[in-house]
């Protein structure tokens, strides 16, 4: 297992370096590790890491969430409004529509298939734009219209929404009925998980100002809780829609509202845990990702994941129809809510493992998403944000 850290560590430092020198993001060259270690290749990550691979990415959600908790102000939320409840579901509604009607002509499959398939590529990656976005804000872009705060907010409930929709879809193709409960937990998992984010949140912003202790000890501290928030969704799965992952931004935001002066010393050490959270995650979303699949998938399915990235574009023009922004702005949004990583990765191969007749398909295509929108979004943030987006001084 320590070998195996060791070249995730050093192969994803090195790799993600030399794609930072080359204006490219570093991310990409992590993936690429995790492809070239991964079982489907050198087969070099000890299967006591594959194991628990699941459990190391989303501790690094947990660590960027939390981040871009603390650096949310809710005025800057509240300005945002409207664009950013329609950015929670539109863009994902327009896609999997898209690939409904672009799927069966493409690949053969049938309209529940192409539903089931579009759920599993609709889902944005916080993993790709949450980091992204935080450095944004840091640096002042899109300051006048609140557009990092904008994408940040649908990004993290964009993927609870896609996952309860594929939930219900893949429990209709293996027994042939879906509940109405099942798209009801939307709304009450969002409302639930912010509803205990800010109450812990507030819990230990009281206990903070009358304990002293090192910063150091606050982030474990915070780090557990968010960890426990995880857990009472997992326990809670089935009895109550609670979402861990908005409970936990939700968290961040609280401390950022009621102890501004600890949440900025906060965000200065949670950069640091990202640093090594962030090759952990991009490596082992990349050890997921077998080559065969995408090798053998064709120019259909390359078309299919274009157009439904297209319909994405169209769904997030929609969400920003009637606003104030600039057509460069929008466009920005556009582009910077394509990636896909994180979900993909978790949810891609569970249609096969069910035994679903498209699950083969299925997870070709997530795997395509993966190799082709990650790197497409990151780049488009990375080098278009200065050209899209005004700058303010902070």
């Amino acid at each position: 297992m320590l070998t195996s850290i060791a070249l995730i560590l050093l192969l994803g430092l090195l790799l993600g370096s030399i794609f930072s020198r080359l204006r490219l993001p570093g991310l990409i060259g992590m993936i690429l590790v995790g492809i070239i270690l991964s079982p489907h290749a050198l087969n070099l990550i000890d299967e006591s890491i594959l194991n628990i691979s699941a459990d190391l990415r989303q501790i690094a959600l947990v660590i960027i969430l939390t981040r871009a908790g603390l650096s949310l102000e809710i005025s800057d939320l509240k300005k945002v409004g409207r664009p950013a409840i329609l950015m929670c579901f539109v863009p994902a509604c327009v896609e999997i529509l898209g690939v409904v009607l672009l799927a069966p002509v493409l690949l053969g499959v049938s309209t529940l298939e192409a539903a089931i398939m579009g759920s599993v590529m609709a889902a944005v990656s916080p993993a790709v734009i949450v980091p992204r976005m935080i450095r944004l804000i840091e640096e002042g872009y899109g300051k006048e219209h609140s557009i990092p705060q904008l994408i940040l907010a649908g990004a993290s409930v964009d993927d609870v929404f896609v996952i309860v929709v594929f939930t219900a879809l893949t429990s209709l193709a293996a027994t042939g009925t879906v509940s109405a409960f099942s798209f009801l937990q939307i709304p009450v998992s969002i409302v639930l998980g912010v509803l205990l984010g800010a109450v812990c949140g507030m819990v230990l912003v009281a206990f903070f100002k009358k304990f002293h202790m090192r910063d150091s000890v606050k982030i474990l501290i915070i780090l557990s809780i968010s960890f426990l928030l995880l857990e009472v969704q997992n326990s809670l799965n089935g009895i109550v829609p609670v979402s861990g992952l908005l409970a936990i931004m939700s968290l961040g935001i609280v401390i950022r509202k009621q102890y501004e002066v600890l949440a900025v010393r906060l965000s200065l050490k949670y950069n640091k845990l990202w640093v090594a959270a962030e090759v952990f995650l991009f490596v082992l979303v990349g050890a997921t990702v077998d080559l065969k699949y995408a090798v053998s998938a064709g120019v259909a399915t390359l078309l299919l994941v274009a157009g439904a990235l297209c319909f994405r574009m169209c769904g997030v023009a929609v969400s920003l129809f009637k606003t104030n922004l600039s057509r460069k702005e929008k466009l920005f949004c556009m582009l910077a809510y394509t990636p896909k990583a994180t979900v993909q990765a978790a949810i891609g191969a569970i249609p096969l493992g069910m035994g679903l007749a498209c699950g083969q398909i299925v997870l070709t295509v997530a795997v395509l998403s993966i190799l082709i929108t990650a790197p497409f979004g990151a780049i488009c943030v990375d080098n278009l944000h200065g050209k899209l987006l005004d700058r303010n001084s902070l």
